[in-house]
């Protein structure tokens, strides 16, 4: 984690390490922190990617640990990501697979969990 930022600006350097990381991968990054509107009862989905024919929505967590990162992500949280990304699938009409992913920062190192919410 980065030292002497708000958790805010950790976030941030965090899902910017998570499009890069995607990106070697070989995911187009389609959105980043994308938010279907307030007080809608739905999450903001840190990253939504593509890979052949599989949109891909990603959770991102930096934490000291990755226990903790998983203690984060709580039921309700994932309830809301499912709810965003259903309004995402139907406002672009897509008829792919898709998948949640959740990515999380400890320090130096990036552990990708492939359907993972």
């Amino acid at each position: 984690m980065l030292s002497n930022k708000t958790s805010y600006t950790t976030g941030l350097y965090s899902e910017f390490l998570a499009r890069m990381y995607l990106r070697i991968h070989g995911y187009r990054i389609l959105k980043s922190r994308y938010i279907t509107g307030k007080k809608t009862g739905r999450a903001e989905i840190d990253i939504i990617a593509k890979h052949k024919n599989t949109i891909v929505f990603i959770e991102v967590k930096c934490r000291k640990n990755i226990s903790a990162a998983w203690e984060a992500i709580t039921p309700a949280q994932s309830v809301r990501l499912r709810r965003a990304a259903e309004t995402y699938l139907i406002n672009n009409k897509w008829t792919g697979d898709a998948r949640f992913d959740v990515i999380i920062v400890c320090g130096h190192k990036i552990y990708w969990a492939k359907n993972a919410i």
